[in-house]
């Protein structure tokens, strides 16, 4: 995947977040800090550490898969691709 398109998912991702309305306590939690995070991996995008993601980003981003699975899976599918292409980035 290059910039371009990375890019394209981060902030379709984004956009995905800030529309999701109806979450429990712990989503919101959840959704705030992958909105951060992924501000943060936008910012990277284009830069030499570009994809390096750190311990919490992963570890957020795997939970978020799992606490979304039922009730997002659009969301769930997007955040999966993303933490594929981490995981193939070597991280």
């Amino acid at each position: 995947m290059n910039d371009d398109e990375l890019r394209t998912l981060l902030e379709e991702l984004h956009t995905r977040i800030e529309s999701i309305d109806e979450v429990d306590e712990k989503g919101r939690e959840l959704l705030s800090h992958l909105s951060v995070d992924i501000r943060n991996l936008l910012e990277r995008t284009g830069h030499e550490e570009q994809l390096r993601g750190t311990p919490w980003e992963i570890g957020r981003l795997e939970e978020s898969v799992r606490h979304f699975e039922v009730s997002h899976p659009s969301l769930t599918a997007a955040l999966s691709q993303l933490l594929n292409i981490l995981n193939n980035a070597g991280i």
